[in-house]
């Protein structure tokens, strides 16, 4: 990681949507962002959340996970902050890295 993220809590609406409208297939809720993937088959799903597993780590920042077979279900907020800080986005950037590595059907929002 380069340098070290505010752990601090993005308090305003407008920037939280600035921040969302950046990330691709990510919806902002109240205090946290979302998306979800679906991948070829439930192995690429097992193999998303493993590759994942050493950005979290790096920046001791856990997400959210969902898994139904091959669909992947991502929720990002930062508990201690009671919202969204940069974590939350610089994890949600890596995410897309790594999913866009690995074979999918589709992306986009977790409530499709």
């Amino acid at each position: 990681m380069t340098g070290v993220l505010d752990r601090g809590r993005i308090t305003d609406r407008g920037a939280l949507e600035l921040r969302t409208g950046e990330l691709d297939g990510w919806t902002l809720s109240e205090d946290r962002i979302e998306r979800a993937w679906v991948f070829e088959d439930f192995a690429t799903a097992v193999r998303f959340i493993s590759e994942m597993a050493p950005h979290a780590e790096e920046l001791d920042h856990h997400p959210e996970l969902f898994t139904v077979y091959d669909r992947v279900e991502v929720t990002l907020t930062t508990h201690d902050a009671d919202g969204l800080t940069e974590y939350d986005f610089e994890l949600a950037r890596r995410l897309d890295r790594v999913a866009a590595t690995l074979a999918q059907k589709t992306t986009g929002d977790p409530s499709t």
